[in-house]
């Protein structure tokens, strides 16, 4: 496989009503880490229970209750941060942000500002095959959840459930590299993958385990090239933050209204404020929630009763030989060892769950006839049907199976989809259905040349035909395949059709 073309940012231009515009997008995605139990208690972080039962007393801020860190969401962090490339920080320090909502009981949320867990890393976005952008990951810290509040059981009240109340969430934050929606969303999805082959976030963005603040600001052209030379955030314009957002379709269309609305705000001579939005997909807009706050808004300071965190080196680079094979390497070991295009591999590495059905399936055979038959057979009807790679009803040994019918003549590839069906709807042994329902491929020249005999005398009008145009001699070929039931092998039939017809 060839080294990655990594692409340089290119500007979204937006046209304006007076001019051009960039666009500049920074993301904070929060994802909750994959753990039995909350950050900072023992309860459980089962979804779906019912409202209010996986509380203790420490997320329910009783009194004298103190916060005991959970020592497996700390690991989870860590081996996040080594997936993104990314500085593992050796002393870290947890913080109190304060503010007062019905569903953060303590009136804080414990998170890390000053001194996060992990640094600078980055995420390789696929932007087409071979060629991908570099977005930098700013750091990654750990922090507590909230609540949720629901208004819509009552309308004069609103309930509170504290399920998610203390639930270990990792906030990842982008440098202000993106450069338009759909460069975005590719940036949520890939940092999914990744997540998800870590097996540190389930990405369940429709649980709300992955969502994303958007930041989205317009700059005059050539603003965001002195922001890179000077590092200096006055360049990119005033940003606006779009609040939890939890589909890539939305994360593109809250951008596109967002940049327009600031852009009429400006070409009128106007001032875009900083403030929190949220998107409405109803109305295919955002508004404001509040204006944007500042972390002296929060009033910081170190949280009394957590110690800061020291980690071993030793404990590190224990996580980091556990580390799975990541998306990217795993794409390129796909497009090495089993000659498939980079489209193709991309599509088997989407997921863990396909990516190690493909490789059971391949082991020992032709990987691209098998990369064919899982990716347009097999995820084509599991895609028609709902159903999930997990859930299949055919599995890696059975479709292997067929595939080794078909590369030892037993049967064709029409054959072969007939089984697959029947695999599909009844289940079975590839072999014995072949077996049992007489579909082996007929191999027997004698009785292949019986039937093209009968093909040739009943058609003479077609064999002239055939001679002046060779071309024709496919139409002989399929009447054969007809006559026989589709058992005729294919390549037989074609030449001794070719010999009879005088052709070869």
């Amino acid at each position: 496989m060839a080294e990655l073309a990594f692409k340089e940012p290119e500007p979204k231009v937006i046209a304006g009503a007076k001019g051009d515009w960039e666009l500049v997008i920074g993301l904070e995605v929060h994802a909750q880490v994959s753990s039995k139990s909350k950050l900072f208690s023992g309860a459980s972080t089962e979804f779906g229970a019912d409202p209010n039962t996986n509380v203790s007393l420490v997320d329910a801020a009783m009194p004298g209750m103190l916060p005991v860190l959970n020592e497996f969401c700390v690991e989870q962090a860590v081996r996040t941060g080594l997936g993104l490339k990314a500085t593992i920080n050796r002393y870290s320090r947890f913080d109190r942000k304060n503010y007062f909502y019905p569903d953060l009981p303590q009136g804080y949320q414990i998170s890390q500002l000053y001194h996060p867990i992990v640094g600078e890393g980055e995420i390789l976005v696929d932007m087409a095959p071979g060629i991908a952008r570099r977005v930098r990951v700013e750091r990654i810290h750990l922090e507590q959840d909230a609540g949720k509040s629901i208004h819509d059981l009552d309308p004069a009240l609103s309930y509170v459930d504290l399920n998610r109340t203390g639930v270990a969430l990792m906030e990842i934050v982008s440098r202000p590299d993106i450069r338009g929606p759909e460069e975005a969303a590719e940036y949520v999805r890939k940092l999914r993958q990744i997540l998800r082959y870590l097996g540190t976030c389930d990405g369940n963005m429709q649980e709300g385990s992955l969502r994303a603040d958007v930041n989205v600001s317009v700059c005059p052209p050539g603003a965001y090239e002195k922001y890179q030379e000077t590092g200096d955030f006055s360049h990119l314009g005033t940003r606006c933050e779009i609040k939890n957002m939890n589909s890539m379709r939305f994360i593109q269309q809250a951008i596109d209204f967002e940049a327009k609305r600031q852009i009429a705000i400006l070409e009128d001579g106007g001032t875009v404020t900083q403030e929190t939005r949220l998107y409405d997909p109803n109305r295919g807009e955002t508004r404001s929630m509040r204006s944007k706050e500042e972390a002296h808004d929060y009033r910081y300071f170190p949280d009394p009763d957590l110690l800061p965190l020291e980690i071993e080196q030793s404990w590190i680079d224990g996580i980091r030989a556990g580390l799975p094979e990541l998306p990217d390497a795993k794409k390129a070991r796909f497009v090495n060892d089993f000659g498939m295009t980079e489209y193709d591999a991309g599509v088997l590495t989407a997921e863990v769950a396909s990516a190690d059905y493909f490789e059971s399936v391949a082991r020992g055979r032709d990987g691209k006839q098998a990369a064919n038959w899982v990716i347009n057979e097999l995820f084509g009807r599991l895609n028609r049907e709902g159903h999930t790679i997990t859930d299949s009803p055919i599995n890696p040994d059975q479709l292997g199976g067929l595939i080794d019918l078909i590369a030892s003549g037993d049967i064709s590839g029409k054959i072969a989809k007939d089984v697959f069906e029947i695999l599909w709807t009844e289940g079975g042994d590839p072999s014995k259905i072949v077996e049992s329902r007489g579909l082996k491929q007929v191999t027997d020249t004698g009785a292949i040349e019986k039937v093209v005999d009968e093909v040739i005398a009943a058609n003479p009008d077609k064999v002239a035909q055939a001679q002046a145009k060779p071309a024709m001699a496919g139409w002989f070929v399929g009447q054969v395949m007809k006559a026989s039931g589709g058992k005729a092998n294919p390549k037989a039939v074609n030449q001794i059709v070719q010999a009879k017809l005088n052709l070869t």
